[in-house]
Parts: structure tokens; sequence; C-alpha cells
């Protein structure tokens, strides 16, 4: 699986943007597709996170409320919407896959196999 995202960009406090990862690949059923961020001088942080089997969607809890993430129906193509902006939403977003999903490690880096080259956000106040 080969991941490309895209969508970042410079943007004011308070507006909306639409981060997409193009996936090249099978999706297998147990397919999972996540963001992750990090931010400049900071970890790799988990954002949200999409899998197939459950058809559930799981968010930390800074994205909760702000952020959506879905797929297309193929799961090509992951999308992370994001509205409100704020300052501390900046960083480098990446997209990330794996076809072996659990519920208990969703939310961890380690989980995923699969990574794209990030796009980064800029939110200026």
């Amino acid at each position: 699986v080969q991941l490309q995202a895209s969508g970042g960009g410079f943007v004011q406090a308070g507006s909306s943007l639409r981060l997409s990862c193009a996936a090249t690949g099978r999706a297998y059923s147990n397919l999972a597709m996540a963001w992750f961020r990090q931010a400049p001088g900071g970890e790799r942080e988990f954002v949200a996170a999409i899998w197939r089997r459950a058809s559930s969607t799981y968010y930390a809890d800074s994205a909760r409320g702000r952020f959506t993430i879905s797929t297309d129906s193929a799961w090509k193509t992951v999308f992370l919407q994001m509205s409100s902006l704020k300052p501390e939403d900046t960083a480098v977003y990446y997209c990330a896959a794996d076809n072996a999903m659990h519920t208990a490690t969703i939310r961890f880096r380690s989980a995923y196999k699969y990574w794209g080259q990030g796009t980064e956000v800029t939110v200026s106040s």
C-alpha cells in the first residue's frame, strides 16, 4: 500500500481545511486508515482513524467535534475535514493505513504499517 497525502496549507484560525490521502493497493476488510500529526519539536500523535471492519471512527480529544474522518466508497481515499482550526493544530499531518487492525491498538503509531509523506498545515492566530 502506498499513500499520498495532500490538502495542507496556510489558513487563519477559525478556518476549515480538508486533507486527502490517496491509497494504492488492495483494501482488505480489516483495513484501518488514520491521520496523525507532528507539531514542530513534538511527537507524532494520533488525530483520527476509521476502521472498515467495525464501520467505526475514532478521534483524539483535541479533534473530536471539529474534525471528521471519512473515506470514499472504495476505501481508496481517506479524508480529514478540519473546521474551527486553531493555531495549536499547526503540524505536519500524516496519513497511515494497515490491513490488520485491532481495536486496542488503533490509536497507536506502531499499529500502522503504511505511511504517507505528510502534508503541512499552518494555522495563524
